[in-house]
């Protein structure tokens, strides 16, 4: 087990199915974690849970698209920790209009919904990247993963709007990665986790129906996935903590996939 012991961590989109379970993992490896969300009542309820679990948590309450709220954060957290020294940039989702319903095609896509999907999954991983990442820069040591999917490595249908900004997380991630270690030195690493399929709020409808069956598109997902079934958020874990560990001191700008092999099937 990876120890993170005294490492500060902030989680964006913290108080999700996915961002929860990793927020919770970095507690237990000994991490201080802040959660960031802009619901105050749900990042509330996560912090608890890291309480109750022994853990250091908390409370920002902001939005990843707001600059200001993230400089507040930044300093909050400072204020109290004295470092930020790990972030997971798990904030993300998915909007209806950017995604082509089976009876429609890519001519009824709503730009206005694919903006907003692309600010989200996109700027709302570089802003703050760029933003807490000032205070690794600072200290010439810090670790950075992003969040990448399966729809960014190949054509998945219907989701355009996720797939392509998750599609351009992979090259932010490369990117950074480079810049940071140019400018800053090796102490500073920034990875991504491409999440195969989990079943998380966004995407529940599409993959189950009310009586908890699957649809025919996770019995598809499924039919591609060599292990035969979906993930379960804690393990994603494992990858979490071994990227922000001593034990991945020479790994920067790669994508992790963890998908029970979906990235490795062919589908013959």
């Amino acid at each position: 087990m990876f120890t993170l012991t005294g490492k500060v961590a902030i989680v964006t989109g913290g108080a999700g199915v996915l961002g929860g379970a990793m927020a919770e993992g970095l507690a237990k490896a000994g991490a201080k974690v802040g959660i960031l969300s802009r619901t105050e009542s749900k990042v509330l309820e996560q912090v608890k849970q890291i309480e109750a679990l022994g853990g250091e948590a908390i409370a920002l309450v902001a939005d990843v698209l707001d600059e200001a709220q993230l400089k507040q954060a930044s300093e909050q957290i400072i204020q109290k920790w004295g470092s930020i020294d790990i972030l997971i940039n798990s904030a993300g989702g998915n909007m209806k209009g950017a995604t082509i319903m089976p009876e429609q095609n890519v001519f009824d896509l709503s730009m206005s919904d694919f903006d907003k999907v692309t600010d989200l999954n996109l700027k709302g991983t570089i802003l703050p990247s760029i933003v807490f990442g000032e205070a690794m820069a600072a200290q010439q040591k810090g670790c950075i993963i992003n969040i990448s999917s399966m729809a960014a490595q190949q054509a998945i249908t219907r989701i355009l709007g996720y797939s392509a900004s998750k599609a351009a997380i992979d090259n932010f991630t490369k990117w950074m990665a480079v810049e940071m270690a140019h400018k800053f030195g090796e102490g500073i690493r920034v990875n991504a986790i491409a999440p195969g399929f989990f079943i998380a709020e966004q995407n529940r409808k599409l993959l189950l129906n009310e009586d908890g069956s699957y649809t025919d598109r996770a019995k598809s997902i499924i039919q591609n996935t060599p292990m035969k079934r979906f993930g379960e958020a804690e393990e994603l874990v494992s990858t979490v903590l071994w990227l922000c560990s001593e034990g991945s001191s020479f790994i920067t700008g790669i994508i992790v996939p963890v998908d029970g092999g979906f990235s490795a099937f062919s589908g013959v």
